[in-house]
């Protein structure tokens, strides 16, 4: 419950700054002046839709950096286990076809993340809590499972995804507004409170059912990520047996935006979970 509070209030956040950067440039009055022009709110709402994605891409690398104080690691590492690390994404970059990565560690409960909005030069982060509480074999599949996200490209798609259900949100709340303004609130000229009350509602449910849709696929990238370290490594054990230490853990939560990269997500409501369930990931894995 949680968790979907905190999604709730995120997407809150991001409708309400949407709806106030629309109104402060007169994108609303603009689109309803001579009535609803579909052509020009479908335009205004993939730049809105889109930007913020990509605008959220982009800074992806500076922002976790900073609210998770990861600390990157270079080859001349301060000691023999994160000389391992970094030769470890090393190796699994060369095999995937990618440019290194920025390698880094932050203090935490066991979980890793890849983030970034180029795949030649991302950032593969894991936690203390992960090196302190499983072997070589099973860190290494967890930076094979974040090397695979950077290799398919998931930064990108999740963003593209993302803007996607942004331009509808954005393009649906206004013209349900605007229905419901001139139908209910009986509003003859332009819009008036009930346009901006109703659109301000419906982002913020729109948003949130929205939500639905961006977590189902990634919940797909999930299992393309395993099946690639397992590719990798040449074998799914490992990966297997990093999913199963993971059952036995206190997995350390992401931020919201970073949830769907990491190697675990939370315990959240089935439908809106940026992860499958461990046991199905196990499974998948297994029947290769």
């Amino acid at each position: 419950m949680k968790r979907i509070l905190l999604l709730t209030a995120t997407n809150l956040a991001v409708m309400a700054v949407l709806l106030v950067v629309a109104s402060l440039l007169g994108v609303d009055k603009f689109l309803t002046q001579e009535g609803l022009n579909l052509t020009a709110l479908l335009i205004f709402s993939a730049i809105f839709g889109f930007g913020g994605a990509f605008i959220s891409l982009l800074l992806s690398k500076t922002i976790v950096k900073h609210s998770m104080s990861v600390r990157i690691i270079g080859a001349q590492s301060r000691d023999s286990t994160e000389a391992w690390l970094f030769q470890t994404v090393e190796r699994l970059a060369r095999r995937a076809n990618i440019g290194m990565p920025e390698v880094g560690i932050y203090k935490g409960e066991a979980n890793a993340f890849a983030t970034g909005a180029f795949r030649n030069s991302a950032l593969v982060a894991v936690s203390t809590g992960l090196l302190a509480c499983m072997d070589k074999s099973e860190v290494e599949a967890v930076l094979g499972h974040e090397i695979a996200h950077v290799a398919n490209g998931d930064m990108v798609t999740l963003t593209l995804i993302q803007g996607v259900v942004n331009t509808f949100v954005f393009f649906l709340a206004r013209v349900i507004g605007y229905l419901i303004d001139k139908a209910v609130f009986k509003t003859e000229r332009g819009v008036g409170p009930g346009y901006y009350i109703t659109v301000f509602l419906m982002q913020l449910v729109l948003g949130f059912l929205a939500s639905a849709v961006v977590a189902w696929f990634s919940r797909q990238r999930e299992y393309r990520a395993d099946a690639g370290s397992a590719e990798y490594l040449g074998q799914p054990r490992p990966m297997v047996a990093a999913l199963k230490r993971l059952q036995t853990i206190s997995t350390g939560a992401l931020p919201e935006s970073m949830q769907a990269l990491g190697i675990s997500g939370g315990k959240l409501s089935a439908l809106f979970a940026s992860h499958p369930p461990l046991e199905a990931r196990i499974a998948a894995l297994e029947k290769r």
